[in-house]
């Protein structure tokens, strides 16, 4: 090995026993005027001294002076190193890294000195041995994670089980495409004084976690759930605070974060004898409501019979199971009857309408015909079932579509039609847009001081990080609320610019057809057809095959204003 080295001045290496450091001594020799680092590592190496841990502005102290001429005495150049051990614990006590630097020339690091470190630090939850045990046989990690502690498990959140069958909407089925699924209504659901209606299943703590360091971590609790104060019709039970239950006999309804009871007003008929009615919840008439008198409810209105010339509101639907004669046109006994009008939250629903005016918040549902009336839907209008399906004369105005089997009459009567309509759809879906932007700019705000907090532990105070942690949590629910809103609100909007007019058999001259700006007359008698925006404006179509529309239609409506 010696004849492979580059030739050289002589040069002499110690190794201290005691101190352990290697010293070199070389006589200048002026066959050989200069020397280089390559050099005299060559050296080390051949001595068996690469090992060791070089000192490097020693090194280049003695390559100065040789080149410079001089001999070097006693220059400590090399040292023998141990191996050593650095073990990191996380700021948030769950992790503990190894950092083992290798043996320069010294003692390698055994697994009893780790472990003695790791006893010392006050490492003793979540130690891998198999990950030590691989370090050590390797002789050196950088970052290497030996102790892994136990995260808490957060507490899930409350949540109410609603304890009552779930019933059938009492409305035909539209889907957004227009289409109806037409079934029996049902009965109204009644629940009994007592009858549990909802249980509150309380928040839970969640399981404690532990650090490195066999210390407890907290877990974050779930947020708990109440129910909603004020709900009418309703107490908690008396040997269980966590049960919902009904005060009175009624129609269960249920609102935001529980259920109220509406009671159920059932009479014969509403003429002179019983008077108007006003009542805070479901009314339910077996037989006719006369001419000139009011129905007023919270809730539904369910009438088994003919609705004469009368006034209706209610804040659900209204189910008329025979058919309905307003005053619109015309004097009825010498009196006027022209501002009587019947309006509902939900959808109406009945047989037959006849000079009526109609207001509904959903859908409007007739079965044989709607002549010379008023009718706005928030969302669709269909004529016809089992019986004839006619519009003749009058508005009809939805959001969505309008669908009957004929429209219009031979005699050219003015039957005017709008659909799109809802002009105050944009306008809320920009306020939805720039409430959502405040609280996302209040959640930017909050979410600075939380991350100063967390960069600098103890200068903001516990009761301030606090406050800002629920209010965090408070906005980010809210924002989705918002979120969701918005998206619904452009949905509807979406579904409004596909809003038509379908006529199964018949549409008449006469027919006049609208949307917004844009509007249609029909020039003369059209087979099944749809009415729609096209390029240019409204279009005459065949009747089309619409199921490609058949999409589950966003929350609204029935479920909508109950909350």
């Amino acid at each position: 090995m010696d004849n492979d080295l580059a030739p050289g001045p002589l040069l002499s290496l110690t190794l201290d026993a005691a101190t352990r450091v290697l010293s070199a001594n070389l006589a200048h020799d002026t066959r050989f005027p200069r020397i280089d680092a390559l050099w005299l590592r060559e050296q080390l190496g051949a001595a068996g001294y690469a090992e060791l841990r070089i000192r490097p502005d020693a090194i280049k102290g003695l390559i100065a002076r040789y080149n410079a001429g001089q001999s070097v005495e006693a220059v400590e150049i090399a040292e023998c190193a141990d191996a050593m051990l650095e073990v990191e614990v996380a700021a948030d006590g769950l992790s503990a890294e190894l950092t083992l630097t290798p043996a320069k020339g010294g003692r390698p690091a055994t697994k009893a000195e780790l472990l003695g470190l790791l006893a010392a630090r006050g490492i003793v939850e979540g130690v891998l041995v198999d990950e030590i045990n691989r370090a050590i046989a390797k002789g050196q990690a950088n970052r290497l994670v030996i102790a892994r502690g136990r995260e808490a498990v957060p507490g899930e959140d409350g949540w109410l089980e609603r304890l009552l069958p779930e019933t059938p909407a009492r409305v035909p089925n539209v889907r957004p495409c227009g289409r109806t699924d037409f079934r029996d209504f049902g009965e109204i659901l009644v629940v009994q004084e007592g009858e549990g209606l909802m249980r509150r299943h309380p928040a839970t703590r969640g399981e404690d976690g532990r650090n490195v360091l066999g210390q407890p971590i907290a877990p974050k609790p779930g947020r708990d759930v109440r129910f909603a104060s004020g709900l009418r019709g309703t107490r908690t039970a008396a040997e269980d605070p966590d049960l919902l239950v009904a005060a009175c006999d009624g129609q269960p309804v249920e609102v935001r974060d529980g259920i109220i009871v509406e009671p159920i007003y059932t009479v014969d008929s509403v003429n002179m004898a019983t008077g108007n009615i006003d009542f805070d919840g479901t009314v339910r008439v077996r037989n006719d409501i006369q001419a000139g008198m009011s129905v007023r409810a919270s809730g539904d209105i369910e009438v088994g019979g003919v609705v004469e010339p009368a006034t209706l509101e209610a804040g659900g639907n209204i189910i008329v199971r025979g058919g309905v004669m307003g005053g619109l046109g015309g004097k009825t006994a010498g009196k006027d009857f022209s501002a009587v009008a019947i309006r509902c939250d939900g959808s109406f629903t009945a047989t037959y309408a006849q000079q009526a005016r109609i207001t509904a918040g959903d859908s409007i549902f007739i079965d044989d015909l709607a002549m010379q009336c008023q009718l706005v839907a928030r969302n669709h209008i269909r004529v016809g079932n089992q019986r004839r399906g006619h519009i003749i004369g009058g508005m009809a105005c939805a959001n969505l579509s309008i669908h009957a089997r004929v429209i219009g009459a031979h005699n050219r009567i003015r039957t005017e039609l709008e659909i799109g309509a809802d002009t105050a759809l944009s306008q809320a879906v920009q306020a939805k847009a720039q409430e959502r932007d405040i609280q996302e700019n209040k959640l930017l705000d909050v979410g600075k001081l939380l991350n100063f907090a967390d960069r600098n532990p103890g200068k903001v105070t516990s009761e301030m990080l606090s406050r800002a942690e629920l209010a965090a949590a408070a906005l980010s629910t809210g924002i989705e609320a918002l979120r969701n809103e918005e998206e619904a609100l452009r949905f509807r909007l979406e579904l409004a610019q596909q809003a038509r007019v379908n006529v199964e058999q018949t549409v008449f001259e006469g027919v006049t057809v609208s949307m917004g700006e844009r509007s249609l007359r029909i020039p003369q008698v059209l087979a099944a057809s749809t009415i729609r925006l096209a390029d240019q404006g409204l279009g005459v179509f065949p009747l089309e095959d619409d199921s490609h529309f058949d999409e589950p239609q966003k929350p609204g409506g029935e479920s909508a204003r109950r909350r």
